[in-house]
């Protein structure tokens, strides 16, 4: 399995009338999550849209325990388990910084050609680099 940790404070502008998080915010957490962890592998999102590999999400789930509120800092773990082939899962986990699980969730993205906008199989730069954490 691959795990990454990243962390981001949550803004003003991100809460709502309650004073929670608003639960889409989310979604743009997972995303910075998702990036860094690529990153940390070694590869770019912006270096794969430039060959022509596009990422879209085709499914996001995501299960709420308890809430975050203004000007908190969350930690985003954020794992692989699998060595992607046409598709790929991260799953999450948000935590605050009192480590109190807030919520876990997944995305599935398809590698997409962006050329014709079909599905392809997943690049051998993202397979080799999951290959060293992963085992099928």
């Amino acid at each position: 399995m691959f795990e990454h940790k990243t962390t981001v404070r949550t803004r003003y502008s991100e809460v709502d009338r309650m004073g929670f998080v608003y639960y889409g915010n989310y979604a743009t957490y997972f995303e910075v999550g998702r990036v860094e962890a690529i990153r940390e592998l070694g590869i770019s999102y912006a270096e794969l849209e430039q060959e022509g590999i596009m990422m879209p999400v085709i499914r996001y789930e995501i299960h709420y325990k308890r809430p975050a509120y203004y000007d908190e800092e969350l930690t985003i773990i954020t794992r692989v388990r699998e060595i992607p082939r046409s598709r790929i899962l991260f799953e999450y986990e948000t935590w605050n910084a009192k480590g109190e699980f807030l919520n876990s969730a997944l995305t599935e993205l398809v590698f997409v050609d962006s050329a014709t906008m079909k599905p392809q199989r997943a690049p051998q730069v993202i397979v080799h680099a999951a290959e060293k954490y992963l085992k099928d």
